[in-house]
């Protein structure tokens, strides 16, 4: 739609007939009194109407243009409505040996814990629009892999990358926490920052306590969600399929403590169902915050009428000039 920034500015309007009207000279005062011997130029009546007519026409058009421009005419476009959030949500998902284990049915069939893991967590980032999103994968060590940033496409892209080994063979989940605490301090100020752990297994690796990061993480204000993944049943016992287990046990009251100090929660995947219904129960504790912000695009459209005034002016300019030097010249004496 079409609007102006500044109506007020069109007011300005009438002000030439009112200036004109309000300084027209009184009846009775002053004639022009023309010096002697000074020539006038004299016009043909019938001509000097029509271009007297002409030139109130358009000069009174370039005034209306040059308010009109003052005004800033905008062109007002479909309302946009982009995601707004003030959470920032970092994942740190483990790469240690036991998510090799291949004890996670799906309707392909029996899958490895990480492939279960890669593909639910990556519907779950896809649908954080407008969260900026951060990865980190660890095992024996903790590594960055992917900053806070509302490029979703590539974090999912890095997380499809991750493979067993990536980071070592053992699990650093004290490690973990403390690097994402130092990259939400880094990266964001205090507000909604979110940390979702995922882990099979216990803190072997590293060099920072789970419970002594969970509490730096309680005091910066970091809610961490905890997500133990993994089939029922100690190490050594098979696998569903006769297959041996070879992991360890997975840490649960580490992991349950972790999430109470923060804030959080505590979830238990067995299968690919029950992961995809904790990430989902995830979006529902940690809802994506839209706020509809009622921006519309606007194009500035005042330099069309300021150049057409400017364009009007200069011709009448022009043509008063030239038409001054060819109307025939008389003496007019006082």
């Amino acid at each position: 739609m079409l609007t102006v920034a500044w109506p007020v500015c069109l007011l300005l309007l009438p002000a030439p007939w009112l200036l004109r009207r309000w300084l027209r000279p009184q009846p009775g005062g002053s004639a022009l009194r023309i010096p002697p011997g000074l020539a006038l130029p004299v016009a043909v009546p019938g001509t000097a109407a029509r271009r007297a007519g002409v030139g109130l026409v358009l000069l009174w058009l370039a005034w209306g243009l040059l308010v009109l421009a003052a005004a800033r005419p905008q062109w007002l476009g479909e309302p946009a409505d982009p995601p707004a959030s003030g959470r920032d949500v970092m994942l740190a998902i483990d790469l240690s040996g036991s998510m090799a284990e291949r004890d996670f049915r799906t309707a392909e069939g029996w899958v490895d814990r990480l492939s279960a893991t890669l593909e639910v967590a990556g519907a779950f980032i896809e649908r954080r629009a407008g969260d900026r999103i951060g990865l980190i994968l660890f095992a024996s060590e903790a590594y960055l892999q992917a900053p806070l940033t509302f490029d979703r496409a590539t974090v999912r892209r890095l997380l499809d990358e991750a493979f067993i080994g990536l980071a070592g063979r053992e699990t650093a989940i004290g490690d973990a926490i403390g690097l994402a605490l130092r990259r939400f301090d880094a990266e964001t100020v205090p507000g909604e920052r979110v940390l979702v752990l995922l882990t099979d297994g216990v803190n072997n690796a590293g060099e920072l306590h789970p419970l002594e990061a969970a509490a730096l993480a309680a005091r910066r204000g970091v809610r961490i969600y905890t997500i133990g993944v993994g089939s029922e049943g100690a190490a050594g016992d098979p696998l569903p399929g006769g297959l041996p287990r070879r992991g360890a046990d997975l840490d649960e009251p580490g992991l349950i403590r972790i999430a109470e100090m923060t804030g959080g929660r505590y979830f238990r995947a067995t299968d690919a169902l029950e992961l995809a219904g904790i990430y989902t129960e995830l979006d529902r504790l940690e809802p994506v915050m839209v706020e509809a912000s009622g921006l519309r695009p606007r194009r500035e459209l005042y330099p069309w009428p300021l150049a057409m005034a400017l364009a009007l002016f200069s011709g009448l300019l022009l043509a008063r000039q030239g038409a001054a030097a060819a109307w025939p010249r008389g003496r007019v004496h006082a």
